[in-house]
């Protein structure tokens, strides 16, 4: 791969209203520095998904430098200037711990692009006064990322207890018959609770995404009073 292969999409936050990511699964350390280069000789910044711990190692010592790499969510941000804290719109809620990594890489996603969100981990149903208990607050946030294996059933209850845009996220997380998270896709689209919208399996990025056009949708036509 030489660097005239390399196609970045720069204006897609001007078009579509959020920046540019690299999917690291199946590229190599050379194609991922060569993305990186280049994002720096054009003065950008970037967000990498799916960046493995292996491969961030393997990476030239200036890019492990301008990169914010985070192992929980094999997110980076790379050439990311921080601008000033805004005030939470998202909640993005885990059945378990073992799904943290998806909802955690919807996280990073959202920081990347200037959204605030708030973490709420391991509130599956196996336990479900854990997730009564946080009812409340959930409640508070229009848009609800919520990440479930298994049989997904945390997002069927949520989707009967909130009037928030909930957006799903089925992983892959569970034994045998959860089929890599082919059950839990299924549960999410079959789900009885209405409107919930459902992402691929582990997509924790695209549910970020979902989030990001909700809220700027909403910003747009219902623009903030201004005082």
């Amino acid at each position: 791969m030489s660097e005239e292969e390399i196609e970045l999409d720069f204006a897609r936050t001007d078009r579509i209203g959020f920046g540019e990511a690299v999917f690291c699964i199946n590229k190599t350390p050379k194609q991922i520095n060569l993305i990186l280069d280049q994002t720096r000789s054009k003065g950008a910044a970037i967000l990498v998904t799916r960046l493995s711990q292996d491969k961030y190692e393997e990476l030239s010592e200036i890019n492990r430098r301008d990169l914010d790499y985070d192992p929980g969510s094999e997110t980076g941000f790379f050439m990311f200037q921080r601008k000033r804290p805004l005030p939470e719109q998202v909640a993005i809620i885990s059945a378990g711990t073992s799904d943290a990594k998806v909802a955690k890489e919807a996280s990073r996603t959202l920081d990347f692009n200037y959204i605030s969100s708030k973490l709420f981990l391991d509130l599956g149903v196996a336990g479900l006064w854990r997730l009564t208990s946080q009812i409340e607050s959930i409640k508070q946030y229009p848009v609800i990322i919520a990440v479930a294996g298994m049989d997904a059933a945390l997002i069927s209850v949520l989707g009967g207890l909130v009037s928030s845009v909930i957006i799903a996220v089925p992983t892959s997380t569970g034994y045998g018959m959860a089929r890599e998270g082919k059950t839990a896709l299924a549960a999410s689209l079959a789900s009885c609770a209405p409107g919930v919208v459902v992402c691929n399996i582990d997509n924790g990025y695209g549910a970020a995404c979902g989030a990001i056009r909700v809220i700027q949708s909403a910003t747009l036509r219902f623009p903030p009073d201004k005082e």
